[in-house]
């Protein structure tokens, strides 16, 4: 019991002895409904977020909060494993916390796309089990099954589920056409149907936010 709870109390596994019991104890609290499940969801992916970035890094079709509980998992068993096989027979000393916060970058770096991965695999049950969530939809790839008639108003299917359909209303500017493929960005709750994009206008449009998120980190250390 002494070893396990050295372990537990060591930096940087210690930061997951914290947060993983939360994210226990959110999930009881939404198996209660006392917690929504789409905690982290927006009725768009304009703007920086917490979703929006899960989106960009592959996690769209899951809700977020299952999301980081995932990657939490993965992260935290990987830091486990370096604790256990590395630090804990090094005498590191202050070393450690640095050290510690590498090993805690390395942990997410490598659990990220492990666990987009596995949420993805995961995304046809979401489709099927949460019907009244769909907002867990945005950042997903559709295809266009019919032009939209004088009001904008179509139907999509999911690309990698094609059994689930969404409508979709366009607007003037952005009006989808058969056979396209967009990306949900918007979801409007009083039409219960879903605001897309062009998916090559998407990609580009998140390439150059990125790139001008680089150039302005670089630019605050010059």
């Amino acid at each position: 019991m002494q070893f396990v709870m050295e372990i537990a109390l060591s930096f940087p596994v210690v930061v997951f002895s914290v947060l993983l019991p939360l994210a226990l104890l959110y999930w009881v609290l939404v198996a209660l409904h006392l917690a929504p499940l789409e905690l982290f969801e927006h009725d768009s992916l304009k703007g920086d977020y917490l979703s929006s970035s899960l989106v960009a890094l592959g996690f769209a079709g899951v809700p977020a909060s299952f999301s980081l509980s995932v990657l939490l998992l993965l992260a935290a068993a990987i830091t486990l494993a370096v604790e256990l096989l590395g630090l804990r027979w090094l005498e590191l000393g202050l070393f450690r916390v640095p050290l510690g916060v590498v090993v805690l970058w390395g942990a997410f770096a490598i659990a990220s796309p492990l666990a987009a991965a596995l949420c993805g695999s995961m995304r046809r049950w979401f489709h099927r089990h949460l019907l009244g969530h769909q907002r867990c939809l945005l950042g997903e790839h559709v295809e266009v099954l019919a032009e939209p008639d004088g009001d904008g108003w179509t139907r999509a299917a999911l690309l990698d589920d094609p059994q689930h359909e969404v409508r979709l209303h366009g607007k003037e500017g952005s009006m989808p056409r058969v056979g396209e493929h967009r990306v949900l960005v918007k979801y409007v709750a009083e039409e219960g149907a879903y605001r897309s994009v062009d998916a090559r206008e998407f990609r580009e449009a998140r390439s150059h936010l990125h790139r001008l998120r680089l150039g302005g980190g670089r630019s605050a250390t010059v």
